[in-house]
């Protein structure tokens, strides 16, 4: 038996797992549970819980192993994607319903991308993707790299990208009538980027399932005032509701389906201002609850975040102090018989 010392407990933070020298070690320690299979359900949405209950663990363990003929992908909502929101709306003069509408671009465009890759040898059936493909690699110069602060340079020249999309479309005999699209004109070519995106993404049939996990709201950067993180986050979830109820569950004739899943605290998520919010936490949420209790009939609990840190500090005290006090020890048999 290893001493405690010697134990191997992982990461803290469950994104070091997504490189490829730890997944193996994530694997032995990750516990496939009851949320993680309500998370491949078509109808959920949100991922929600407190900070350290395991949401990005769930996201990058179902990113670094295909369940289900699904393939996942875990992304980060940064400082820079919140400041380039923050200059977008100065700029632009953008409303909420503005940043839900530049999320599904953002959205669409990760996917299109996503799907265009995986599906290489039958991209040039796919006519309509096709064309919006041929848009994304002119604009990129090829480079295009799946990341969300890549996907914002594509709105926020939302003249060039409309334009391109047009020439491609048109080239493509889709479109028989030239159209003309103007900088000032901002949400205009937003709107006409959108709807090309949802008439290639809606024409597809898929075999597999595409699911985005977007992660990393739960902490507002220091530098962004809280009504503009806000205004952000309110958007991203809107943008989320609607691509997920009103398009993706109604593209006919796929067995394959696109969802995406957002991350949150419970706290972000309830100044959201989500219409019929208790419904939407009943039937589109997996909610994370992990804590324990610490002695019997105690009524105080910690959570598994706090649990671990306090285990690795009894660990550290262990290994470098040869004489423990039996005081020590009983309050340390406690706190392990109590959480396990």
């Amino acid at each position: 038996m290893l001493p405690i010392a010697d134990l191997n407990f992982g990461f803290s933070d469950a994104e070091n797992y997504k490189r490829r020298e730890n997944k193996d070690l994530f694997n032995q320690l990750f516990v496939r549970d009851e949320a993680l299979e309500r998370l491949m359900d078509r109808g959920t949405f949100f991922l929600i819980g407190e900070k350290g209950t395991g949401k990005t663990a769930h996201a990058v363990y179902l990113e670094n192993n295909r369940d289900q003929s699904t393939t996942a992908r875990l992304l980060y909502i940064r400082e820079t994607e919140y400041a380039k929101f923050v200059t977008l709306k100065k700029e632009r003069h953008l409303v909420l319903s503005d940043y839900a509408n530049i999320w599904k671009v953002i959205i669409y465009l990760l996917f299109a991308e996503t799907i265009s890759r995986k599906n290489t040898g039958v991209i040039d059936r796919l006519f309509r993707l096709r064309n919006i493909k041929k848009a994304i690699d002119e604009y990129y110069a090829s480079a295009f790299s799946p990341e969300l602060i890549y996907a914002m340079n594509f709105v926020e020249e939302s003249k060039v990208a409309a334009e391109l999309i047009s020439k491609h479309v048109k080239a493509g005999a889709e479109e028989k009538v030239g159209i003309s699209f103007a900088e000032s004109k901002f949400q205009t070519n937003l709107l006409y980027i959108q709807r090309m995106f949802e008439e290639a993404l809606g024409s597809l049939k898929l075999d597999d399932n595409y699911l985005l996990f977007l992660d990393g709201i739960d902490i507002r950067p220091e530098s962004i005032p809280y009504e503009d993180y806000l205004d952000c986050v309110k958007g991203l979830a809107n943008a989320i509701w609607s691509l997920n109820n009103e398009f993706f569950a109604n593209i006919r004739d796929s067995r394959g389906r696109l969802r995406v899943v957002l991350l949150i605290r419970p706290d972000i998520f309830e100044s959201l201002g989500l219409q019929n919010k208790n419904t939407k936490v009943r039937d589109n949420e997996v909610f994370l609850r992990f804590f324990t209790y610490l002695g019997s009939g105690s009524g105080n609990r910690f959570t598994y975040d706090q649990f671990l840190h306090a285990y690795a500090e009894l660990g550290r005290f262990l290994s470098e102090n040869k004489k423990v006090s039996p005081a020590f020890l009983t309050s340390a048999d406690e706190l392990l018989q109590f959480s396990i």
